[in-house]
């Protein structure tokens, strides 16, 4: 994901502080939640003997894309219209070492009741047609300010290590070399993509197998 220090450069005139108000409160609620994942990590690790989370990443959407992806709704630019449209403003990514990591930390955040679960795409169990691999959810969190109470939304994709590393590299060829992909290419992804679940689901079931025999 992009670093957290993008900034919204390219907002002027009056709406300039109305936006960075915006960017604040999103910025408050990742990291709000982002201390909440570091607690049950540890709190895990207790009862698993391990860490199950490897890494976090985090990301403020930037500006450009925001509107970016208005425009293609073709919605016009306004606070309003990125609190109602825009679910991913703000994201995290959490990186697991094993599937059944991502449903245990999923199931904890659940049972936060004082985050507003708003969508669930689950694309482990159903995959994307690219072959993409990802739970993503959506959570609420209160932000508290000086204009009151705020429901800020806050997308957590969970990925295994194995996910991560194909969605990034397919992400860097789709997007970022601006190439053509051939039907063919899109097939060597996809057949990439079903080999990483494979070693996925065994490497759970090879961990597994271990502790069974402990």
């Amino acid at each position: 994901m992009n670093q957290i220090d993008e900034n919204w450069s390219s907002i002027e005139g009056d709406q300039s502080l109305p936006f960075a108000k915006l960017r604040v409160q999103y910025y408050s609620a990742m990291m709000q939640i982002i201390a909440r994942i570091e607690s049950l990590d540890q709190q895990l690790a207790l009862s698993c003997a391990r860490n199950p989370i490897h890494h976090i990443e985090k990301r403020i959407k930037s500006f450009h894309s925001i509107s970016e992806k208005l425009a293609k709704q073709n919605r016009s630019v306004t606070i309003e219209t990125i609190r109602a449209n825009v679910l991913d403003v703000a994201g995290i990514r959490i990186v697991c070492s094993y599937v059944e990591d991502i449903y245990r930390v999923a199931d904890m955040l659940k049972l936060q009741d004082d985050l507003q679960l708003i969508q669930i795409k689950d694309y482990i169990e159903t995959p994307k047609p690219s072959g993409y691999r990802s739970y993503h959810m959506t959570v609420g969190a209160a932000v508290y300010g000086i204009d009151g109470k705020q429901m800020i939304p806050v997308e957590i994709q969970m990925r295994t290590i194995a996910m991560d590393f194909w969605a990034s590299l397919e992400h860097q060829l789709k997007y970022k070399t601006n190439a053509m992909v051939s039907s063919s290419m899109r097939e060597r992804l996809h057949s990439v993509a079903e080999t990483i679940w494979f070693t996925d689901v065994e490497m759970q079931s090879i961990y597994m197998d271990i502790n069974a025999i402990r």
